[in-house]
């Protein structure tokens, strides 16, 4: 989910049904599980390898060429998931350990602590392992949330087909999202409302009851969702298109994202950072309908950190080069990489019926003077908190005639809205997105998978 736009220098019914349907058994990996020892020893044999360097879609290079990416270690799973999925992931992995993320290495020379430079490999796996002995802390809690991610996002894109309408696409991911996350009040469940903006809308559209839109052949899809276990939320997107008229935009916006991931570590300057997915996704321009487009960056839209339960912690990830943000990376942080691409003029503006909204997480204590407002902001603390949700999600809940007191909760400053966010009509815009945690000993793509 993207960042909220900010000025930056110059972010079928029977699909559903099928939730609850006959299974039909899918092969999954029948890899080693990790444990933490061996977890452990992984991390001692990247410390002693050479600074890693490259891109996701690279070749493999041998371990001591300077240029090692580790892929996600996949834990040996109890038994099969099914295809639509539906078995939780505390059943497929009753021992907790889940699947590890793609390990990357840091660019040591860009550490501005020297005391770092001098810790040994030891030394990090001991403060790392210090830190998930803290509640809340332990990496397998938000590795638990990217392997619900994948599996709901892989069986997603198997089955997102044109014909299908947004509000059975929405429910596919979300009813998918809440079984295999097991879903239970703020231990687990959804993080935030599923994107699925179309086109010149780059984010923040999801559909409201009664929206009737149908997918078309010609559509460029963003699928942004989220997926949370104790508010430890992963945030992970990608875009699907139909003809191939507009996959070099797609390759172009994946490719930026990478450069984003690459650049990111601890010590890394945010308007850097910036700079790099910039650099990467405006080499690329391609023809299309008769036009030879430049790929452009959105460049209010950004990428963010990510805090318990807030899934925008306050740090943004430029997406243009920005040369005076000096912000860092710090050590523990988990971060949104995300990237917008556009063949319009790469500038989103408000547009549409809203549908997304949160809760600010320390709201102002002001008067609320409508009944609905107070009875609203009653079940948003319950079933939400500071999570982000959508009307869908309060028609769920049985709430009626709303729309007045959500209006006065924005008012008053206790609720943000965040509307659709749309380039210029005609254009088509692109989205792809990892969340990372910048780990003592190593970076984790934690949301990274076979597929992007």
């Amino acid at each position: 989910m993207s960042a909220a736009p900010t000025e930056v220098g110059g972010g079928v019914s029977q699909t559903t049904e099928a939730l609850q349907a006959k299974l039909e058994e899918t092969k999954i990996s029948e890899e080693k599980p990790v444990t933490a020892e061996q977890d452990d020893q992984d991390d001692q044999d990247d410390d002693e390898a050479p600074v890693a360097g490259g891109d996701a879609d690279k070749k493999k290079k041998k371990k001591k060429s300077g240029n090692k990416k580790k892929k996600s270690k996949t834990a040996k799973a109890a038994m099969q998931q099914t295809d639509p999925p539906t078995i939780g992931l505390t059943k497929m992995f009753p021992n907790g350990q889940f699947p590890v993320g793609e390990i990357q290495q840091y660019d040591e020379s860009k550490f501005l602590d020297e005391s770092r430079k001098r810790e040994t490999g030891e030394e990090r796996r001991e403060r790392e392992r210090l830190v998930q002995q803290q509640e809340g802390f332990d990496y397998n809690i938000i590795r638990r949330a990217a392997e619900v991610h994948r599996q709901v996002r892989q069986y997603a894109q198997r089955t997102i087909k044109p014909g299908m309408s947004m509000t059975d696409i929405a429910n596919m991911i979300e009813d998918g999202t809440r079984t295999l996350v097991e879903a239970n009040g703020f231990s687990s469940g959804i993080g935030f409302p599923t994107g699925l903006s179309l086109n010149e809308v780059a984010a923040h559209y999801t559909p409201n009851a009664g929206d009737k839109r149908v997918l078309q052949s010609g559509d460029v899809l963003k699928v942004d969702f989220g997926v949370h276990v104790q508010g430890r939320i992963v945030d992970s997107a990608f875009t699907l298109n139909f003809e191939p008229t507009y996959d070099p935009l797609l390759a172009a916006v994946k490719a930026a994202t990478n450069a984003g991931i690459k650049a990111a570590g601890i010590d890394a300057r945010l308007g850097e950072v910036g700079a790099e997915i910039q650099e990467v996704m405006e080499s690329h321009e391609f023809e299309a309908e008769g036009k030879t487009h430049q790929v452009k960056c959105i460049r209010n839209l950004q990428g963010h950190n990510i805090e318990p339960w807030r899934i925008h912690g306050g740090k943004s990830v430029p997406i243009v080069a920005v040369p005076n943000l000096d912000e860092k990376m710090e050590e523990g942080e988990y971060f949104a990489i995300e990237t917008f691409g556009s063949t319009g003029r790469g500038y989103v503006v408000d547009s549409g019926e809203c549908s997304h909204y949160a809760r600010k997480a320390t709201p102002p204590s002001v008067p609320l003077r409508i009944n609905s407002a107070r009875q609203l902001l009653y079940t948003i603390n319950k079933n939400f908190g500071s999570l982000p949700f959508c009307r869908r999600y309060l028609d769920r809940l049985g709430e009626q005639n709303y729309l007045l007191g959500l209006r006065h909760l924005v008012s008053q400053g206790i609720v943000q809205d965040y509307p659709p966010l749309a380039d210029v009509p005609g254009c088509m815009t692109a989205q792809f997105e990892h969340t990372i945690l910048l780990r003592p000993t190593c970076k984790e793509v934690v949301s990274r998978g076979d597929d992007y």
